[in-house]
């Protein structure tokens, strides 16, 4: 099955994953990828697969023989992984291991992007700052110590075992397609709820005062296409747009789209553990090398969020 342009997707019938088949797709690329635990309805070249199977992780890879990994299955969802945090250690990094390790002795000409996350950086304490890759890490939840620890494993086996990968640390990202797991279309599909049905018009918040540098997931699936094209071997690029922005200044953008007359209402249960109250990341690097930056406003990215929430509500 060895292919020139050949591109192998892991999570990738997931909110990011989907994008990410369409933007190579586009480019001509033909595209492999997993699902787990749904079973794809469209299982043509969609590979049930859970990424704790050793065996089964190197079987795929050797069957698919990439030229193109991207690494996006992850638990991804923060709180869950405070309730889950064996499957988060299992999946997020002895999930990176089996990937990687399978594509050293089953493709070991493929280049490799390790999806991170900006959840690395922890409480650091610089509130006006953007966090450049240097800066030290430091987990805050069991999510960021699991992608810490990817994060080594990836510089490990490209220092030492020459596999080419390169390491991605996203910024917090939304868009079409995103399910109401994270923050932006949880608060889209509440909206959208009480615009259809008539719900009680209360809109259930956690801390709305924290600031994150968001994008839009059309961009971040550029930055990603674009870090395999010219990125590094065993580099690390954040992927930012350089500004944080509020979730009050979210929520309050979502709420003037709708028009219509919403309560917002603080829930003890959308509060996390440990939270950082700012978030913002330097683009430098991955600009200069790669030409990549954020094209979509983030305003922009809010109409197209509520708009696919309301299809689907």
């Amino acid at each position: 099955m060895e292919g020139t342009k050949r591109a192998f997707v892991t999570g990738l019938t997931g909110f990011v994953g989907r994008h990410l088949r369409a933007l190579l797709e586009s480019e001509g690329w033909e595209v492999l990828g997993t699902s787990y635990p749904e079973r794809p309805h469209a299982a043509d070249k969609v590979f049930v697969l859970d990424l704790r199977s050793e065996s089964e992780v190197h079987r795929l890879v050797k069957d698919v023989r990439p030229r193109r990994v991207f690494h996006l299955a992850a638990l991804s969802n923060v709180q869950q992984s405070w309730l889950k945090r064996t499957e988060a250690l299992e999946t997020n990094f002895m999930g990176t291991y089996h990937l990687l390790e399978a594509v050293r002795r089953e493709a070991p000409e493929a280049r490799v992007l390790v999806v991170s996350s900006s959840d690395v950086y922890g409480l650091h304490g610089l509130r006006d700052a953007r966090l450049r890759e240097d800066h030290p890490t430091q987990a805050v939840s069991p999510y960021a110590a699991t992608k810490i620890c990817a994060e080594i494993l990836a510089g490990f086996y490209s220092r030492i075992e020459r596999l080419d990968a390169v390491i991605a640390r996203p910024f917090p990202h939304t868009g079409p397609g995103q399910t109401p797991d994270f923050v932006c279309s949880d608060w889209a599909s509440q909206i959208a709820r009480i615009e259809r049905d008539g719900a009680p018009a209360v809109i259930k918040v956690g801390n709305i005062e924290v600031e994150r540098d968001f994008l839009d997931v059309r961009d971040i699936v550029r930055a990603y296409q674009g870090l395999l094209d010219k990125g590094r071997a065993g580099e690390i690029y954040n992927v930012a747009s350089g500004h944080a922005v509020s979730l009050r200044w979210i929520l309050e953008s979502l709420l003037a789209l709708s028009g219509r007359p919403i309560t917002i209402e603080p829930d003890p249960a959308k509060f996390r553990k440990a939270d950082i109250p700012s978030l913002a990341g330097d683009n430098e690097k991955i600009r200069k090398e790669t030409g990549w930056e954020p094209r979509i406003p983030l305003g922009r990215t809010l109409r197209d969020l509520l708009e696919d929430r309301r299809a689907r509500s």
